[in-house]
């Protein structure tokens, strides 16, 4: 499958950070692997590059053969995830191992039309998007609370449900990367890196520029004294901010979901929705289509017939 210029563009440009002598030898398996699995697996490209080259340079380090299939067997995965305990955590380790055995399948099917194999459990599934009502709500409770809570919760919605930000994004954003486009425009996020412009959805944009004018150059959700990212910093607000029953609780995930599905469900291109939201191809959004209301047989036939000419 032919990559997109973008795409293609990363994996060639891709170099590790401080990249040991090995990286020469292994760096074209590397980007041999990570194009040929790139559209049928749901990562950034980016940290498909990033994983897949660390496997490569301790798979040299360990002395086996430069082969992606010998790096990519079960055992080896495994020991190369487990070499990982004391750098990162454990689930950061269980999310290294299932991305590379979901490209050791995607591999093996490009390669040889071998099909995954069986698995004794559930696939995962993306974040649950919330309901309009549900949105609609959480802001209403957002918008009550005191002070900087209230801040912090609505550039939480507004950056995930507005943006389609990951909480990292949403972490190290800031009122200085939220731009208006020329001539009173809309809100652009500038802070992140994406192929096309990242255009704030239009409910949010009022409240985006409201937060950012408020927050200056500094953070929009809990405005601290580092650019460190902490890893807790997104997920552990919800944990202490519970919206009353029956409403469910904020979730960075389920509001990107929600930005993601609402685009889907406004029938834009499944490219440009890709790239807004930094995935690797379109193929990534097939995991949401079931959550998107199929089409009213009116909006159908308008859309088939298409505009006169």
């Amino acid at each position: 499958m032919a990559l997109d210029p973008q795409t293609s563009a990363k994996i060639t440009r891709y170099r590790p950070r401080n990249p040991p002598a090995a990286w020469d030898q292994v760096a074209p398996l590397v980007r041999s692997v990570v194009a040929a699995t790139v559209t049928a697996v749901p990562y950034d490209v980016e940290r498909l590059l990033h994983i897949t080259g660390r496997l490569a340079l301790w798979a040299e380090a360990s002395g086996l053969e430069r082969e992606p299939d010998g790096w990519l067997r079960n055992e080896v995965i495994d020991a190369f995830v487990l070499s990982l305990l004391g750098e990162v955590g454990a689930s950061t380790i269980r999310t290294y191992r299932t991305w590379l055995l979901r490209v050791r399948d995607a591999l093996a099917f490009a390669e040889r039309g071998e099909p995954a194999p069986a698995r004794l459990h559930a696939p995962p599934n993306p974040h649950q998007p919330y309901s309009p009502a549900e949105l609609a709500e959480l802001r209403h409770w957002a918008a009550h609370l005191p002070r900087q809570q209230r801040a912090d919760g609505l550039a939480l919605m507004g950056l995930g449900a507005g943006f389609g930000l990951t909480p990292r994004e949403v972490a190290a954003s800031t009122g200085g990367d939220l731009r208006r486009s020329p001539g009173s425009g809309p809100l652009l996020h500038t802070g992140v890196r994406r192929p096309v412009p990242l255009a704030a959805r239009a409910a949010w944009d009022p409240l985006l520029g409201e937060l950012a004018d408020a927050a200056g150059r500094g953070y929009l959700f809990r405005p601290r004294p580092t650019v460190e990212f902490a890893k807790n910093l997104v997920n552990s607000w919800p944990l202490a901010h519970c919206p009353p029953d029956p409403l469910p609780a904020l979730s960075a995930g389920r509001l990107r979901a929600t930005w993601i599905v609402e685009l889907m469900a406004a029938r834009i291109d499944h490219d440009l929705i890709a790239k807004a939201a930094g995935l690797a191809s379109a193929a990534s959004l097939a995991r949401y289509q079931h959550h998107v209301p199929p089409l009213d047989d009116a909006t159908a036939i308008r859309l088939l017939h298409g505009p006169a000419r």
